[in-house]
């Protein structure tokens, strides 16, 4: 957190603003979004994937600024409480990097969320009246959207690797019998001529 606030300070922000946390909070979570949605943007993500995603959306969406009407100053408690998420985010967001480095989408996705969390505790504090659906309720809804999804998706499209080669043995031996078929009917043909051939 300290080497935060330095980079906020080199960047001309004011680092004595009492809600200084709410900046550090949506743009540190805005990185982490963004690197596991590079890390899961080529293949299909899965409804997991997809909810982690959507949940640090709801939580960044509209994110106000520091100045805002509706941001209020926190009590002693209240500091103290932004200061333990923002710790625990931190802790998130590190290992999250280690699992980056180790290709691990699932732990990946995982701590995206536990980051989120804190990040979505820090805005309810700064803006009590601003609704974030917790992850829970989002993973409902994106559950059902990607039911639906892949009930749209013609199966044949995800052929396993049994299908294929079953499919493959079956055209090669449908091809032999046309093969076998041609052959008999060109020598059934070749000996009707020859017992014509030989009346005349």
């Amino acid at each position: 957190m300290k080497a935060d606030y330095r980079l906020a300070q080199d960047r001309g922000i004011d680092i004595e603003n009492p809600r200084i946390a709410l900046k550090v909070a949506s743009e540190r979570l805005a990185i982490v979004r963004y690197v596991f949605l590079v890390q899961v943007e080529d293949g299909i993500a899965t409804a997991d994937q997809r909810a982690s995603l959507e949940y640090a959306d709801a939580a960044l969406v509209g994110w106000p600024e520091m100045d805002a009407d509706d941001v209020v100053d926190l009590d002693e408690d209240g500091k103290k409480t932004v200061a333990e998420r923002l710790a625990s985010m931190e802790r998130y967001i590190t290992e999250f990097s280690k699992q980056e480095a180790e290709g691990g989408i699932d732990a990946m996705n995982d701590l995206l969320v536990r980051a989120t969390e804190c990040v979505a505790s820090v805005r309810r504090l700064y803006q009590p009246d601003f609704p974030i659906p917790t992850f829970a309720e989002i993973r409902r809804v994106v559950q059902d959207e990607y039911d639906e999804d892949m009930g749209k998706i013609d199966p044949s499209e995800h052929a396993t690797v049994e299908d294929i080669e079953e499919q493959t043995e079956q055209a090669d031996e449908k091809r032999e019998e046309n093969e076998t078929d041609k052959s008999n009917d060109q020598k059934n043909g070749k000996n009707a001529k020859n017992k014509g051939d030989g009346k005349a």
